[in-house]
């Protein structure tokens, strides 16, 4: 296939749209032939036929609508889908690089199941029926014993219809372990519940938004719909600012407005500061605080116990100066900050770390959310929108038997719902070791379906322990990724290009949308979509399992699950509630007070005190063992979620952060006296020691390492295995005493010479 510079770039960029959304260095230029030719699994199609296919992408959380080019029977090119109310044309590296992750070496291409150790990478390949009927069996022995409850699921989503057949069957066979991948999803959901009472998802009407106010987003470092974040940031250089709070320059900070550097671990701290002078400087909205808010004044609880309120915790405990000691931001600054944001005519608040991979202090995320009530930029143009989720999927109640009942009653492995985490819905951070400590009940049998935790949890040596604990695992993994090379059985999905699904609420998105992937090309190999394979499973059951599924397979499900909508969805790739209008402040609050709770009376009824006080979450480890600290940071040429980077997006990575197989980590020359640029060094935190080596880094705090996100990788081809250091063998969990939710920012490390 000859390449030629015209064709190359329109490979590269994907569309028009996307010049300004696929950050690609042109060394890339010099090296197309290597990409493009050298490797023996690329696509060369012949001449034929060109068509397009509209589908969507699920290879991260951002949603975003594709449209595929195909020659013949063979998908050639990814560009973005024009019009898709997400990115309108644009497409991000990853979703670029999809045809390798279709064509590639990486795929498993049929069922496996384990015949050497774990981890050793012997298999034996299996039919599909002989797949099922295994999981039925082993399923259907610990029903027997009364062990319902010891199955679990591990899904990359709660949303959408394969989601809902994994609870489904789950609740039918009578366990309650269904649990989520962590993110600022989760944070955020609790503070909507909270602060507002909504059962729903937070939405950011970034486009509108005169003044964004981030607390460690990376906007454009993949912060939930990346090319959405991409589009909404160049538009705002004409029309408002940016401000970046973050201990290291990013790209996001580098191309803000303002970059204010803050002490890691403090931004609470910082977001009550400014909600001090917007206070005291009578700045804040009066209408939204004095008519439609709890808990701004001092008030009394239901047993008659006076508290002080926002106002005067705030006005008393959070001072520029205090504020300016703690966060290491001058007094001068913090003045200026709050009165710039409470003037704008749209201010916007957002946190979430980096790509907002890990969830996060809660008494972060509500005292950002803070600063939006006090501008009174709720359910507003360029505000927070609280966002139902799409409500389509209404299937009949499960009808449980006594065994389904009985599980349903024992308490979640990871303790999400219980007494002390009666707000959190998923709480997989304290599953490793729920599951190592066999305190609660053993885990027998576990499925891991559009996840990877053996590479994306923290602790990795934690996680694997317990993974090794478990005698049954079952990965529905499309690919060898870590996790699926500790498994016993591998039972291969589609990958997004080769099957139907739903994809609902993009991350962030401010309106109910539903996508649509469709199948591109025929399945490639001897997969299965996962919906079929719970399906069968289910029916092998027989009995009240099997007719809680009354469908023949995942597509009938799909169609009739979606009804009217299938056919836009077919015509046009995406369903969009046109009719959705955030409602009004009279309307909006499903709270004890019925208005916006600064304090919410929940957990005032729980004698929790937590927020609004400033209650830094503390890195582990000694600070005289380990005298400087080790922050990840995110970034938009590595994938870090269950999807690894493609050969493609690998060769993009700068030699400042991957050089060879050698990982360098960011440290201030003040801190890295004594190194030169790229010297090795061994980098050491309670969790476990490895060598790097160093970039000295002038954009970076004193006192701090950053390791990128999104290496060392153990599985995968040569491409990506073996490169770098996974930055999840070097941090442990630090639990949100409100939540429970993993709120580490960052670990204590030392560096030391090689």
């Amino acid at each position: 296939m000859k390449v030629c510079r015209r064709s190359f770039l329109s490979l590269v960029i994907g569309g028009a749209a996307g010049t300004a959304l696929s950050p690609l260095p042109w060394k890339l230029i010099d090296d197309s032939s290597i990409w493009t030719q050298m490797w023996p699994w690329t696509p060369v199609p012949e001449d034929g036929e060109v068509s397009h296919v509209n589908t969507v992408c699920s290879l991260c959380p951002g949603g975003c609508g594709l449209t595929v080019r195909k020659v013949n029977e063979r998908a050639i090119k990814i560009e973005g889908m024009k019009g898709y109310p997400v990115n309108d044309g644009g497409v991000c590296l990853l979703g670029l690089s999809g045809l390798q992750l279709l064509y590639g070496s990486t795929r498993v291409k049929t069922p496996l199941k384990r015949t050497g150790a774990r981890g050793e990478g012997k298999w034996e390949k299996i039919s599909w029926d002989e797949a099922i009927a295994e999981v039925a069996k082993k399923l259907a022995d610990l029903r027997a014993k009364g062990l319902s409850h010891t199955v679990g699921c591990i899904a990359g989503s709660d949303r959408g219809t394969v989601a809902h057949l994994l609870g489904r069957f789950l609740t039918a066979y009578g366990s309650p372990n269904f649990i989520r991948t962590p993110s600022m999803q989760d944070s955020y959901e609790q503070t909507m519940y909270l602060m507002q009472g909504a059962q729903a998802s937070a939405g950011f009407d970034v486009e509108n938004a005169d003044f964004i106010l981030s607390f460690g987003s990376g906007l454009i470092d993949g912060w939930g719909s990346p090319v959405r974040m991409f589009k909404a940031n160049s538009a705002l250089k004409n029309k408002g600012k940016l401000v970046q709070v973050e201990p290291r320059l990013s790209n996001t900070a580098a191309k803000s407005d303002k970059w204010i550097p803050i002490n890691p671990g403090t931004e609470s701290a910082l977001a009550l500061g400014l909600a001090h002078v917007i206070i005291k400087e009578s700045l804040y909205d009066y209408d939204f605080v004095n008519n439609y808010s709890f808990g701004f004044d001092d008030w009394t609880d239901d047993q008659g116990t006076s508290r002080k309120g926002f106002k005067q915790i705030v006005l008393d405990e959070y001072s520029p100066d205090d504020v300016a000691e703690i966060t290491g931001i001058s007094y001068s600054t913090i003045i200026d900050l709050a009165k710039s944001f409470a003037r704008a005519s749209k201010p916007l608040a957002i946190c979430g770390r980096g790509q907002g991979n890990t969830p996060g202090s809660l008494s972060e995320f509500m005292a950002v959310h803070a600063l939006n009530a006090l501008v009174g930029n709720i359910n507003k143009k360029g505000g927070v929108w609280a966002v139902p989720d799409p409500d389509y999927i209404r299937w009949p109640e499960v009808e449980m038997d006594i065994n389904a009942a009985k599980g349903m009653r024992a308490n979640r492995i990871d303790g999400a719902g219980g007494k002390t985490y009666p707000d959190s819905r998923y709480l997989l951070n304290r599953f490793p070791e729920a599951v190592n400590s066999g305190k609660e009940y053993p885990i027998e049998a576990l499925f891991v379906v559009g996840a990877n935790p053996v590479y994306t949890l923290p602790d990795s040596r934690a996680v694997k322990e317990a993974f090794d604990k478990i005698p049954f695992v079952v990965s529905f993994s499309s690919y060898m990724d870590e996790t699926a090379a500790n498994a016993d059985l591998i039972l291969p999905n589609h990958i997004f290009l080769e099957r139907y699904e739903d994809v609902p609420m993009p991350a962030g998105l401010q309106k109910p949308v539903v996508g649509l992937s469709k199948p591109v090309v025929k399945p490639q190999f001897n997969t299965r979509h996962v919906g079929d394979v719970i399906i069968q499973i289910a029916k092998a059951f027989g009995g009240g399992i099997a007719d809680s599924f009354p469908w023949d397979n995942y597509e009938a499900c799909l169609q009739e699950t979606l009804g009217r909508k299938w056919d836009t969805l077919n015509e046009d790739g995406f369903w969009l509630d046109s009719n959705f209008r955030a409602p009004g402040w009279e309307r909006a609050f499903d709270t004890p007070s019925g208005k916006f709770e600064f304090f919410p009376r929940t957990l005032a009824a729980k004698n929790e005190n937590t927020f609004p006080q400033f209650s830094p979450v503390e890195p582990e480890g000694n600070e005289g063992r380990f005298p400087l600290i080790l922050i990840p940071y995110d970034y938009m040429r590595l994938a870090s979620g269950f999807i690894g980077d493609p050969p493609f997006a690998i060769k993009t990575v700068e030699d400042t952060v991957l050089k060879g197989n050698d990982i360098l980590v960011e440290v201030n020359p003040k801190s890295g006296r004594g190194f030169r640029e790229g010297d090795q060094a061994i980098l050491s935190t309670p969790k476990g020691s490895v060598k790097v080596r160093v970039h000295l880094f002038d954009g970076i705090m004193p006192g701090l390492v950053a390791m990128p996100r999104g290496l060392g990788h153990t599985a995968y081809d040569e491409y990506l295995a073996d490169k770098g250091i996974n930055f999840n063998e070097l941090i442990g969990t630090v639990e949100d005493p409100v939540s429970g939710l993993d709120a580490a920012w960052g670990i204590r490390a030392k560096l030391t010479r090689a």
